[in-house]
């Protein structure tokens, strides 16, 4: 188990478990993502850090959902994005 990655299974267990409000629509020539909540309305305190380690994820739907994800949270977050920055450092440092 030298190669065990704890977050990876933990951004896996996150979207298996349907922790997170967000799933791949099939529908058509190209995946999108659909939100069951709308992102502007999400605790980005707790969502944000999820998603944003996810984008280290190599397998999908879990690297899909992470890049998607973490792009309209970016994009629709406005003010809720700048406290949250703190709690990225740490995904961001870890190369693992």
């Amino acid at each position: 188990m030298e190669n065990f990655n704890f977050s990876i299974i933990l951004s896996f267990r996150f979207y298996d478990r349907g922790d997170l409000p967000i799933k791949v629509d099939h529908q058509g020539s190209v995946n999108r993502i659909v939100w069951k909540i709308p992102p502007d309305q999400l605790d980005y305190h707790h969502y944000l850090p999820i998603f944003f380690d996810g984008l280290r994820e190599k397998m999908d739907p879990y690297r899909f959902l992470s890049i998607m994800g973490t792009s309209e949270l970016l994009e629709k977050g406005g003010t809720k994005i700048l406290p949250v920055i703190p709690q990225l450092i740490i995904p961001i440092k870890s190369n693992k």
